[in-house]
């Protein structure tokens, strides 16, 4: 299984930008829940969003009303609405697929994105 993330650059405050990454491997039954973690230099990686097979959506509380996380189970496909974007949520952007199922009663695994920088700068 590969997750390839797309869509990161540079983005001005208050500005906008759309975040994906796509799943792809013959061996993908189900995935119980997508979700974007991010790295600043000089700190630890943290959960941004995560959205679960029931739809059911976490986000950090420092992007509630700015950001929004979405996923099209057809495509295996995760998104991260960036809205109004501030310097703060400059790093790289990671993609995770958590309980990645490859069929009915086997063992979930967990998978990493590459990442995708994403820069906040006027």
């Amino acid at each position: 299984v590969q997750l390839q993330a797309s869509g990161g650059g540079l983005v001005q405050p208050g500005g906008s930008l759309r975040l994906s990454c796509a799943a792809s491997g013959s061996n993908i039954f189900s995935i119980n829940v997508m979700g974007w973690y991010r790295q600043a230099p000089g700190k630890e990686r943290e959960l941004v969003a995560a959205i679960n097979s029931g739809v059911g959506k976490k986000l950090v509380d420092s992007v509630k009303g700015r950001f929004t996380i979405l996923r099209d189970d057809f495509k295996n496909t995760v998104y991260l609405q960036m809205d109004s974007p501030r310097a703060e949520d400059t790093a790289v952007y990671y993609c995770n697929a958590d309980g990645v199922v490859s069929a009915p009663g086997r063992r979930g695994m967990t998978y990493w994105g590459k990442g995708t920088k994403v820069t906040v700068s006027s």
